[in-house]
């Protein structure tokens, strides 16, 4: 763990003095803050009408603002994370590479799992800082909502976010570690990340057969659904830690197979 915790302090200190780390927390923040407040207004404005509606008709009438703002809210970073992670991941291993540092980092006494482990951890950190402001927005949601929206709603959409985001990461960090290129490694990376979310779409017409069930479950953004609906369901967190973990152990792989053409 002295390896892991090594390389986990030299890629946070490595981030914060990188413009990239800032340019991708501020460009996500700024959307994020932009999206939230257009699908608040949206929510609001369309309660205010159905309130008009109901009165003038007689009607029952009950919108749940703040539940609805919230799932739209979640669904939308779901998405705007496909484009920002890769700008967090591209130079995990690819600067390393092109520096000539990566070859360094592998000779010293710290073995592949501790180098995987740590920059993982440290891109983990990352993204858990750049989510956090975002709770700030959340809290007022919850301050000026009366009744108070269910909790259940705001941790289930906190969680599906985390675990999208931690299989992303694994998966950008592998691409990452297969070139030297920042520019071709966040290239290739969106490109993955962009299958992996627009694959339900091509097997859609494929609905009820294998293909179409496949296509269904391989949507990386379809799992993160039922987290936005308040659900916890466990076929939703194997997807997310397989991920995961296929993103660590191929990012495994990889270095050992530069130990080997080194060798």
């Amino acid at each position: 763990m002295k390896g892991t915790n090594a390389v986990f302090r030299k890629e946070m200190s490595l981030y914060f003095v990188s413009p990239i780390a800032y340019v991708a927390i501020g460009a996500f923040l700024f959307l994020a803050g932009l999206f939230f407040q257009g699908i608040l207004a949206e929510a609001t404005e369309y309660s205010m009408r159905a309130a008009m509606q109901a009165m003038q008709f007689g009607t029952p009438f009950e919108i749940d603002v703040p539940g609805e703002t919230m799932r739209g809210f979640f669904g939308v970073t779901g998405t705007i994370l496909l484009f920002i992670v890769p700008m967090l991941t591209m130079g995990s291993y690819a600067e390393e590479r092109r520096r000539g540092t990566m070859e360094l980092l592998m000779t010293s006494p710290i073995t592949d799992l501790e180098i995987v482990l740590g920059k993982y951890l440290a891109a983990l950190s990352l993204f858990l800082i750049m989510l956090l402001p975002t709770a700030l927005q959340m809290v007022i949601l919850f301050k000026a909502s009366d009744p108070v929206p269910p909790w259940r709603l705001l941790v289930c959409g906190y969680i599906g976010v985390m675990l999208l985001g931690g299989a992303l990461l694994a998966l950008g960090q592998f691409v990452s570690s297969l070139t030297e290129s920042q520019i071709i490694a966040g290239i290739w990376t969106f490109l993955l990340f962009l299958m992996l979310w627009v694959v339900d779409f091509v097997v859609r017409g494929s609905a009820g057969s294998v293909a179409g069930d496949v296509g269904q479950y391989l949507s990386i953004l379809k799992h993160l659904n039922d987290f936005i609906r308040g659900v916890v369901d466990s076929s939703n967190l194997i997807y997310y830690f397989s991920l995961i973990a296929l993103g660590l152990i191929l990012t495994l792989r990889s270095l050992d197979s530069m130990r080997w053409r080194r060798a």
